[in-house]
């Protein structure tokens, strides 16, 4: 049996906006905004001819694209986050790893998590299965 070999890429990347989230607290209830830190992983087992899993320019690009459709926004706004998918944290971290998936071209490369930090010591990570 041989080993078995997994590269993991990570890109961290941000945005800012402002949401409103309702039966979680008094005070998320209330608009406000947040600088969030996005944190963006993806996986695979091969490597290519120039010795790399994946360009990270690639993954840099895909990753500024979905920022573009969050940042300065009123996340609530978003089509995404309606029909009862709220704006918090884990669902922006979903938010983004559907995103990244859906423009991966390669089927060997996997986004394996994606953690959306709202503030310094508060954050969300999703685990795409």
């Amino acid at each position: 049996m041989g080993a078995y070999i997994l590269f993991e890429l990570r890109v961290v990347t941000g945005f800012a906006a402002a949401h409103r989230l309702t039966m979680v607290g008094e005070k998320c209830e209330n608009l406000h905004g947040h600088n969030w830190k996005v944190e963006v992983y993806v996986q695979g087992q091969q490597l290519d001819e120039g010795g790399v899993l994946m360009d990270f320019g690639l993954i840099k690009t895909h990753v500024r694209d979905l920022m573009k459709t969050l940042d300065h926004k009123f996340l609530n706004d978003i089509e995404y986050f309606q029909n009862g998918t709220p704006p918090s944290s884990e669902n922006i971290a979903r938010y983004v790893a559907d995103g990244l998936t859906a423009r991966l071209t390669r089927p060997d490369i996997k986004v394996s998590r994606v953690t959306a930090w709202e503030s310094d010591n508060a954050a969300a990570t999703y685990f795409p299965v």
